[in-house]
């Protein structure tokens, strides 16, 4: 489910996810293929991770890769979670052949 919620999204940021639901920034983002397909793989990657477990892990990945990298948009783009979404959010038939828990891949 897809809703426009502004308020709830950090300034940088355009969507965010918390499984059932995408917040949106703005109501044309709706239409960004792109953008919803990010969202929803992690949609998928929450349901793999029983949904807690994913915000356990992305928030201690964040931690660990902020101290890695010491900058805040290089800890984000390199928390495994992002890079599955990434790189995979312009294949639209990226969710039909997902292997359960791929964001393994891309811890580096």
């Amino acid at each position: 489910m897809i809703l426009i919620f502004k308020h709830i999204i950090p300034k940088k940021y355009i969507g965010l996810t918390i499984y059932p639901f995408i917040f949106l920034k703005s109501n044309g983002l709706k239409n960004n293929l792109t953008l919803i397909n990010h969202e929803k793989i992690h949609l998928k990657q929450q349901i793999e991770l029983l949904w807690i477990f994913f915000f356990m892990w992305y928030f201690t990945e964040f931690i660990v890769r902020l101290i890695q990298y010491k900058n805040w948009d290089s800890a984000y783009r390199n928390i495994s979670f992002e890079r599955e979404a990434y790189q995979n959010e312009y294949n639209p038939n990226y969710l039909l052949t997902k292997k359960r828990f791929s964001f393994f891949k891309y811890l580096k």
